[in-house]
């Protein structure tokens, strides 16, 4: 009898645990992949109630306003009008081809898929769907799980999963929230055509991205429609007459009630570990109860690995998949000829689909200084060309924060209609080192938006560390 039934287990198939699950077997290991949402849910939260059908509906969202746009270019007549049940069940048919897609994927590499909830009862053992397995290295990628704070009326509360799948359609949303989660889909449900309220404890909303940047969008957010209200945060809820009435706070003495249709909290993610048993087999967990791991995503069981949301690490789709092949690298070699992997964490692009959109990669202009001493600031703010005829006041914002004693651009952010796609090119810049004369000696594309940033020629400011 061999001493192990599998060289991996991996817990949990969404976009790490696949990426895993699938290059380990083609290196030759024997892998086994548990996954208690079954064939619907591989892909996790990315594919079923995240980034995919998020961008989906968002370009959904835009339409509403191209629509009333096309007038200023010739377009006449009514524009259409929203068939909420069919976005929704075009949406429900590419995430289910998705779904295929992956367990295609796994089954095509040799990986056995178990549709069943496993639990980690030894640092190599595990239990699932009513057998022990016994693997050499198990991997835990299990993501993570939205948070709802305890308040009275929490019950009638929905959270970011359920977005997709609203029946009927909220014609009043309330989105309780400042993060990147609750500032697209109050983008996206305004876009379609709901009144959306938006409030905040903080000053600003998107803690953590330029402070400029989280200023700009949050006027054009306004700009488009969404009622933002900063510093205000709920109380309580309970079901009225006329819809959930919502009590909330917002710094005056006067008491405040919101009555809407539908309660979205979007107050940040929690990494899942629940009913896993990891603290059980002595796998160290954080305050927030996110796995421990080293550089090697190695836990304080050395056969128990972990990558993704469930870690305290970045929580990106991409960083997952890139998390996943060092941990392939390290237990079943590189490929031929070249070296293991590693992670770097410098220079990560992300965008948020707001409307409009942001993109951004490295430092923002309030942490440059303290990482790499003084810095020029260069910015543009114009309206897109598109926009010179479409009747629209939006604006986009263009950044560039430059490092003076290299002359490296270590801070690139925009504000603007395909944000994210233009900032995944100049990415590749910062991450090989470009300097702003390599910028100002690049030929633009013209007329593009990208362009600006190969064009900003005049400072605007300085700074140094405080």
């Amino acid at each position: 009898m061999a001493e192990f039934d599998c060289d991996l287990f991996v817990v949990g198939g969404g976009s790490g645990g696949v990426r895993a699950a699938r290059m380990a077997a083609q290196r030759g290991g024997r892998v086994m992949l548990a996954e208690q949402g079954g064939t619907a849910a591989l892909g996790g939260t990315c594919v079923n109630v995240g980034c995919i059908p998020k961008k989906l509906y968002s370009y959904a969202a835009h339409y509403a306003e191209a629509f009333e746009e096309s007038h200023g270019f010739g377009w006449e007549g009514a524009a259409p009008t929203l068939n909420w049940a069919t976005l929704k069940d075009n949406r429900r048919k590419e995430i289910s081809r998705l779904n295929g897609v992956y367990a295609n994927l796994l089954t095509g590499s040799g990986v056995e898929v178990i549709n069943a909830r496993a639990r980690v009862t030894g640092p190599q053992q595990v239990q699932v769907d009513g057998r022990t397995v016994r693997a050499r290295n198990i991997l835990i990628a299990t993501g993570g799980t939205p948070f709802v704070p305890d308040i009275a009326g929490a019950d009638l509360v929905v959270v970011s999963d359920a977005m997709f799948d609203l029946e009927p359609f909220p014609r009043r949303l309330l989105v309780v929230g400042g993060g990147y989660i609750a500032s697209e889909f109050a983008s996206i449900f305004n876009g379609l055509g709901a009144h959306v309220i938006q409030l905040y404890r903080g000053e600003q909303i998107l803690r953590g991205f330029d402070d400029e940047v989280r200023h700009f969008v949050a006027a054009e957010m306004r700009k488009t429609g969404v009622d933002l209200r900063l510093g205000a945060d709920v109380t309580g809820l309970r079901r009225g007459a006329e819809g959930i009435e919502v009590a909330f706070n917002d710094g005056t003495a006067a008491a405040a009630t919101l009555v809407v249709d539908t309660v979205l909290y979007a107050t940040g993610r929690v990494p899942n570990v629940r009913g896993l048993g990891l603290e059980e087999v002595g796998v160290e967990l954080g305050w927030d109860g996110a796995v421990v791991v080293n550089e090697s995503y190695q836990t304080s069981v050395p056969s128990i690995y972990a990558v993704g949301d469930v870690t305290d690490r970045i929580q990106l789709t991409p960083v997952a998949l890139a998390e996943a092949m060092v941990v392939v690298d390290q237990l079943f070699g590189p490929p031929a000829g070249k070296p293991a992997r590693s992670m770097d964490y410098a220079f990560i692009p992300t965008a948020v689909f707001t409307h409009p959109n942001i993109g951004t990669v490295g430092f923002s202009e309030q942490d440059a200084p303290q990482h790499c001493g003084k810095i020029t600031v260069y910015r543009s703010d114009f309206k897109a060309l598109k926009h010179t005829l479409s009747g629209s006041s939006e604006r986009t914002l263009m950044k560039l924060v430059v490092q003076d004693e290299t002359d490296k651009v270590i801070g690139l952010h925009m504000v603007g209609p395909d944000a994210g796609e233009i900032v995944q090119g100049f990415a590749v810049a910062l991450k090989a080192g470009a300097t702003k004369a390599v910028f100002d000696n690049t030929i633009g594309i013209h007329p593009t938006a990208a362009e600006e940033f190969v064009t900003m020629r005049e400072p605007v400011r300085q700074a140094a560390p405080a």
